[in-house]
């Protein structure tokens, strides 16, 4: 073999090996750039974070009757761990019973004090209608003896009969004032002692509720359930240390566990597209494994602004239809709200879709060429759009705009 034909051959190899390096990137290129148009199921979801929560729960409540003695805030002393299952009777938590052990102290004096004035006004009412009494006879024995020296002094002159008369007509006459007076006196004295004897049943009254309310600052489960704690207005939960108040009266509850709702809240944006009655996946942090069916039953028609944020966000009540063993009130969840549902249609993803003077198009491959069609597009969601006309089924787009295609026309739709 002479030279010129070897360098022949090796110059054949060399332009075969510069021609596959040359394809085979292309090929590599375009299959990383680009996908192909599928039909399939278009899903639109948005997707929100939010917390399981029962709708039915029974709060348990500090004592109701605190306010009657002037108790407006009493703190939590102890409190049960959330999470822990309870039967009725079980012992939940303790009140700071340390303002009623001090009005019951000052109740028990205040009895002594009244019992103490009873017996003083039965003693003085006993002596003063004692005296009276004693008086009343001392004047009956008066009216006697007068009446039996007029008898002796049938002979004695008309003056000194007269005289006698009118002392014993005298006598009787005090008799009867006197006994009017008793009957009197005997009336204030009992209206006096019925006055002590209130204030002492008052003060017996009082102890009795006060005993009764301190029981109530130990607080035990009147049913069956899951404790969990209860929020204060700030959204902190109630803890050993907290206060409650006549309005705020609720130390923990008892939620129904097969009655849950996912409590979430959407921005601006995703509210406009949730309505009431859409379909809905939860699924739950805590267990990935896990995931329930749900219908939105609330959309709020007010945004909020949440501590710290200026973002304005609106809550969203999402019931779950059916229950799990595992699930608790407060675990994070992850709802994904069907917004739209469209069977068998022509879906690519957004990244290949551009767009020039209103018209949306697409890099399309054909062959050995790239073509730029307009394409009609519908609804999308975050991955991918809907293509209604333009495109078919398996057809190859880009992914990203080629090199040196900017200025190629567009084919219009017909």
């Amino acid at each position: 073999m002479n030279k010129k034909k070897l360098a022949y051959i090796i110059g054949i190899l060399i332009l075969i090996i510069i021609g596959y390096t040359y394809f085979n990137s292309d090929t590599d290129k375009d299959v990383s750039l680009t996908t192909k148009v599928i039909k399939g199921n278009f899903l639109n979801e948005v997707y929100i974070s939010g917390e399981a929560q029962s709708t039915s729960s029974k709060k348990i409540n500090g004592p109701n009757s605190a306010r009657r003695f002037n108790i407006y805030q009493i703190k939590i002393q102890d409190l049960v761990a959330e999470g822990t299952v309870v039967k009725k009777g079980d012992y939940i938590g303790k009140l700071d019973a340390s303002e009623v052990n001090s009005k019951l102290n000052e109740a028990q004096l205040n009895l002594e004090k009244a019992e103490s004035r009873y017996t003083q006004q039965k003693l003085d009412t006993t002596l003063s209608l004692k005296q009276e009494r004693n008086t009343i006879k001392d004047l009956l024995f008066n009216i006697e003896e007068d009446k039996l020296e007029l008898e002796r002094s049938a002979y004695e002159s008309p003056a000194t009969i007269k005289s006698l008369e009118i002392k014993i007509q005298k006598t009787e006459r005090n008799l009867k004032e006197k006994k009017a007076d008793y009957l009197i006196k005997k009336r204030q004295a009992n209206a006096k002692m019925a006055i002590a004897g209130t204030e002492v049943t008052k003060n017996k009254k009082r102890i009795e509720d006060l005993i009764k309310l301190q029981k109530e600052f130990t607080i035990y489960s009147d049913d069956e359930g899951m404790v969990t704690y209860v929020k204060e207005w700030n959204g902190n939960k109630k803890k050993v240390g907290s206060t409650i108040t006549p309005w705020e009266p609720a130390i923990a509850s008892l939620p129904d566990l097969s009655k849950m709702e996912s409590k979430t809240y959407s921005n601006e944006v995703d509210i406009r597209k949730i309505k009431k009655g859409l379909s809905t996946k939860i699924g739950f942090d805590a267990f990935p494994d896990i995931e329930l069916d749900g219908v939105v039953t609330s959309v709020a028609n007010v945004g909020e602004t949440k501590p710290g944020s200026d973002i304005k966000l609106f809550q969203v009540l999402i019931k779950l239809n059916g229950t799990n063993k595992n699930i608790r009130p407060g675990m994070t969840t992850s709802n994904k709200i069907l917004i739209d549902q469209q069977n068998d249609v022509l879906m690519v993803p957004l990244e290949a879709i551009f767009a020039k003077d209103s018209i949306s198009y697409a890099y399309v491959k054909s062959g050995l060429s790239i073509n730029k069609k307009q394409i009609e597009l519908g609804e999308s969601n975050n991955e991918v759009v809907i293509v209604k006309k333009g495109l078919e089924e398996n057809d190859i787009v880009y992914l990203s705009k080629p090199e040196g295609l900017e200025e190629k026309s567009i084919t219009l739709l017909e």
